[in-house]
């Protein structure tokens, strides 16, 4: 019979997948020895049985009353026993961490009845009646689906008619009316009474957290992050410890190091005669953790001491939660902690420094996506001026939008394509969808450990909380800052570095980050460069280890230069249809207008020499490394003007009773000819070269005589050429013969051996099915991914993205847009198949890939999985590409060990 629940004495970190990341934690801390209040956890085999049936698994209720007998006996106490009751938290736990996106019930046990016997044994009636009223309202919102805001109205009503700035200031009497006002509330709600039996609140909590895997805000956070929707959560019922007893109590939280900017140290917020949830709902300001040690000296120390004794054990960032009660510290949890990209880079880099963990460790604890957004512009702070006021940067970058003072209002403005920012007293859990929409959140309540700073951080997200001048006044939908008063709509900058808010968009400048790889230097002194260290170690590391190169897709010298300085080993595309743009465009005009062979001649050899001269500013800037350059590709009617422009010009000319421009209605009639209902699956690419006449010589002529032109010069130019969407073998033997033609020409005319490789791209799924016979002819492979996915899907991308890609996420039918991360199932299986087949014809086969895919880190691991030799991306992610290639190998390499 399977077993659902454990003591915290029987698990370890190590059981995360059974127990979750919080219950594993508090096993471990248990075993460590640390004070942790003792309980249990219901497994994530529980909850996946209880969401797949609608019904808890035979025998857990059984398990459960066993393990409570056992916390009973422990603490020589009875659950909601009237005259010395024991209370219990249910807390939820999934096996990564969702901060604040499934549901806490504290104070179980609470009636009628025991409310009595709690003030008389604490000998505070307040402290009882408090507990009682946090339980009714939790309870009330959680498992019976009161909405919650009915519960703060009536708070703020009492608060108001009584005076009190804060809930500290309501007497026993107050909150006693509260919970009577809650109860009504309940009943006209739901139909139904706040349950006095503890057994029943217990049951009911466990399986609202069990319910709570699927609410609206789980499901949310979990396609963002990428989690499972399969794996559970579990659930942990732990004895109560309270830090709502008075000024000798407290809650806090507290991390080894500052999780936004990664600096030794203890960082944190403690909360004076406040449960834990006060703390992270951020509803007071709490006060510094380093306030604690003039509060309770001992308690200080000794928490001091288990952040040490935690993060040496951990050797990472740990997140701890603790209370206060009476003086005596209680450890509720641990977890490796949420943190910033500069953080990531910042702790990983430390912590090798203190020999906690290898340089390897410290590769796999970083991420593309986080040196990405260390590479965002920040705010020019010579531009800035004063601010409208000042917060705790609780997660750092630069954004700028229009203020907004809803989640709704968020989302609405964000599917318009606006970019806001959310402002809020302090976040809740509810507010996660306008905080994934926003650009930035801003708080007028909270630290760096409340919900607002913590999810933020997880996502990359800017955020200033505390920013206590801030007036925030959501029913009037306007905040006010000294005298200055910031209505919804009006732009507002936001400094989640430096912790400031701004009126109006403040001017960008280069991060340290970027500033380093554009010219080797940082710029910034003290931080900025520590960080650059900490992000050029983990790059030397991942480049150490990657077995995949890295090469930049790059049409001009000045892109080939930056891709070179970011790293780049080659252009893996060098696209060439810039060089018939511009002014160009009149030659390729002549060339669809030409009435004879002669005509057309003349026009191609027009464009001979600039786009000669375009390859050797690119050879020379990539001198040494290999530059794949891809013959033209698009249909030639977006070289010449607009369809309807042209006949708008030509049919007011007739109506004027003019002759219409001989040359309009020359390309007018070109134009129409070449119309086509679906171009992008057209007359494109290698279809074009075979129908145009000298299309494919005059590219391999521009191309070859500039490798020439390099080498007169002394250079090492290593030019290779590309054919597009190849359908067929015989459409390459075709060009390829056109191309050792040119090449054995050009060779002559110079007296230079010029010798360059001749491949394809692969971005039809009959490529990738014939990829053997077309290995025949091809010299190296790269993969098309843009199109490759838009051929294997039937999509057209510029059509589904705006048209049901929302609706396909939000329903699960995609967990991800196959654009931006491969479609390991569908286009992944064609990769895998035209790398095998390829290979398996032409043994040593380059093959690489140039779409989009190339720069995105969880596509780069399977590119490294099916044994590519190289991506290639945009210029700004060839330093991200870099990163991730390295940690590709590592886990590789993990993998293989295991």
């Amino acid at each position: 019979m399977t077993r659902y629940v454990y003591d915290f004495a029987e698990g370890g970190r190590d059981m995360a997948a059974l127990l979750g990341g919080k219950g594993a934690n508090l096993a471990e801390m248990t075993r460590m020895g640390l004070p942790v209040p003792p309980g249990f956890t219901v497994t994530t085999e529980a909850c996946r049985a209880f969401l797949a049936s609608g019904t808890e698994p035979e025998g857990l209720a059984e398990e459960i009353a066993d393990h409570l007998a056992v916390l009973e006996e422990r603490a020589g106490r009875r659950l909601g026993r009237p005259d010395d009751p024991l209370l219990l938290s249910v807390r939820s736990g999934a096996r990564f961490s969702m901060p604040g996106m499934m549901d806490t019930i504290l104070d179980i046990g609470l009636n009628d009845a025991s409310v009595q016997g709690l003030a008389e044994v604490s000998g505070q009636d307040r402290f009882a009646w408090d507990s009682y009223r946090r339980l009714v309202q939790m309870f009330g919102s959680t498992v019976m689906g009161v909405d919650g805001d009915l519960f703060e109205q009536a708070l703020a009503e009492l608060r108001t008619a009584r005076g009190a700035p804060d809930d500290l200031h309501l007497d026993a009497a107050d909150l006693a009316g509260l919970v009577t006002a809650y109860r009504a509330l309940i009943r006209r709600e739901t139909g139904e009474d706040f349950p006095q039996d503890p057994a029943e609140q217990l049951r009911r909590a466990v399986r609202a957290v069990f319910e709570s895997w699927n609410g609206e805000r789980a499901r949310l956070y979990r396609r963002r992050e990428h989690i499972p929707d399969d794996l559970g959560t579990a659930v942990n019922v732990q004895t109560m410890v309270f830090g709502n007893l008075g000024t000798d109590s407290g809650s806090g939280v507290a991390f080894t190091r500052d999780p936004a900017t990664g600096r030794p140290g203890v960082y944190g917020d403690y909360l004076p005669n406040a449960q834990g949830e006060d703390v992270v709902a951020g509803i007071r300001n709490a006060v510094p953790l380093d306030e604690l040690e003039r509060l309770d000296p001992a308690a200080y120390r000794q928490l001091r001491g288990y952040l040490r004794t935690l993060e040496d054990h951990y050797r990472d960032l740990c997140d701890i939660e603790f209370t206060v009660e009476r003086g005596t510290l209680w450890m509720l949890q641990t977890r490796v902690g949420k943190r910033t990209a500069e953080a990531a880079f910042a702790i990983a880099a430390e912590l090798v420094e203190e020999g906690l963990i290898t340089p390897a460790e410290a590769l796999a604890r970083v991420s593309g996506d986080g040196l990405a957004r260390l590479m965002f512009p920040r705010f020019d702070g010579t531009a800035a001026g004063a601010p409208l006021a000042r917060g705790i940067p609780a997660s750092p970058g630069a954004a700028v939008g229009a203020a907004v003072f809803d989640s709704a209002e968020a989302v609405r403005r964000a599917a318009t394509g606006e970019q806001v920012v959310l402002v809020r007293q302090e976040t809740t859990p509810d507010d996660l969808p306008g905080m994934v929409a926003a650009q930035a959140v801003l708080t007028s309540r909270g630290g760096k450990t409340s919900h607002a700073a913590v999810v933020a951080r997880g996502m990359g997200k800017v955020c200033v909380c505390g920013a206590e001048d801030l007036a925030v006044d959501p029913h009037a939908r306007r905040f006010t800052a000294g005298g200055t008063v910031v209505t919804e709509g009006t732009l507002v900058s936001v400094d989640g570095t430096e912790g400031t808010v701004h009126l109006g968009a403040v001017p960008l400048a280069d991060s340290a980050v970027m500033r380093y790889f554009e010219t080797g230097r940082t710029g910034g002194g003290g931080h900025a460069d520590e960080l650059v260290d900490a992000v050029a170690d983990a790059l030397r590391q991942a480049d150490g280890l990657r077995r995949l190169g890295v090469r930049a897709n790059a049409d001009t010298p000045e892109d080939a230069a930056r891709a070179r300085r970011f790293g780049a080993e080659g252009i893996g595309l060098c696209r060439t249809e810039h060089m018939f743009l511009g002014e160009r465009r009149r030659y390729v005009e002549a060339m669809i207008l030409a009435g004879t062979d002669a005509e057309r001649d003349r026009a191609l050899a027009e464009l001979l020499p600039p786009q000669r001269e375009d390859f050797v500013g690119i050879l020379a800037a990539m001198d040494g490394l290999p530059v794949t350059i891809r013959l033209l590709d698009p249909p030639l009617h977006e070289f010449l003007p607009d369809r309807t422009d042209l006949a708008v010009r030509v049919a007011e000319a007739a109506a004027r009773g003019e002759t219409p421009d001989p040359h309009d209605a020359a390309l007018l009639d070109a134009v129409n000819r070449m119309h086509e209902e679906n171009p992008m699956l057209g007359l494109r690419g290698v279809r074009l070269g075979l129908v145009v006449p000298g299309l494919v010589a005059l590219q391999v002529r521009a191309v070859a005589e500039a490798v020439a032109e390099r080498r007169r010069a002394g250079g090492d130019p290593r030019a290779e050429i590309m054919v597009p969407l190849v359908g067929t073998v015989e459409e390459l033997r075709v060009v390829r013969a056109v191309v050792d033609r040119v090449l054995a020409e050009v060779s002559e005319a110079t007296g230079v051996a010029v010798d360059c490789p001749v491949g394809t791209m692969i971005e039809l799924p009959r490529a990738a099915l014939t990829a053997g016979r077309i290995a025949e002819e091809a010299a190296f492979f790269s993969f098309g991914t843009n199109d490759l996915t838009q051929t294997a899907w039937g999509f057209s991308r510029d059509d589904v993205e705006a048209a049901f890609f929302s609706a396909y996420l939000e329903q699960g039918v995609l967990k991800e847009s196959p654009f931006e991360t491969i479609d390991r199932e569908g286009v992944g299986r064609l990769v895998e198949i035209a790398v095998t087949e390829g290979r398996a014809a032409r043994p040593g086969l380059k093959i690489g890939v140039c779409g989009e895919h190339g720069g995105d880190p969880e596509s780069i691991h399977f590119f490294h999985g099916v044994g590519l030799d190289y991506v290639s991306c945009s210029p700004f992610r060839v330093p991200v590409a870099r990163l991730e290639a390295g940690r590709a190998a590592l886990d590789a390499a993990g993998s293989d060990s295991r």
